[in-house]
Order: structure tokens, then sequence, then C-alpha cells
């Protein structure tokens, strides 16, 4: 099992997660719909002088899922090359398993 985190410009929210639920049945996830900070290029934080802000998306999710999520992200990102879009995929073992 691997936690996906997708952090992101909040103006592709909606084409990130209307293409993670069209793509991958039964997708289940939660958003922090207001994320401030700062990447590589800008800061985001959510004030006059820098008005953007992220949002982020974590999901649990199986090996199978996470190359379906890789290339969404991807496709994304090529629709909109300058949102930042990052993805990271972290292994999760589920306490019920153990």
């Amino acid at each position: 099992m691997y936690r996906v985190e997708i952090i992101t410009n909040q103006s592709v929210q909606d084409d990130i997660i209307e293409t993670l639920e069209e793509n991958i049945p039964n997708f289940l996830y939660t958003t922090i719909p207001l994320v401030t900070g700062r990447g590589k290029k800008s800061y985001k934080l959510g004030t006059s002088s820098w008005p953007e802000v992220n949002f982020a998306l974590f999901a649990y999710i199986e090996k199978k899922e996470a190359t379906k999520v890789k290339a969404i992200v991807k496709a994304v990102k090529k629709r909109f090359p300058d949102e930042g879009i990052k993805v990271f995929f972290v292994k999760a073992k589920d306490l019920d398993k153990i």
C-alpha cells in the first residue's frame, strides 16, 4: 500500500480530482483545500503580495493504482506545465494487516 500526496495550485484541483475519480474506481481521498508555502519558482501564501494558494490531496492506494495516479498527474502536468504539480508516494502499512 502507498500513501499518495499531490500538492499543486488550487486552479487545477478540479482537473486532478475529476481525472482520478474517472480513471480509478472507488478512489478515496482527503483534500486540504488551502495550503500555503514556497516552491522552487514562487510563493503561494494567499496574501496580497503572493495571492495564489495550493491544495493537497492524500490517498492510500495499492501498487497497481500508483501507476495510474502517476500517469494521470503526468497528463495534467502536461496540460498545465506552469502550475508546479507535485506527486509523492510513500510506502504505508495498514495496521489491521500487521
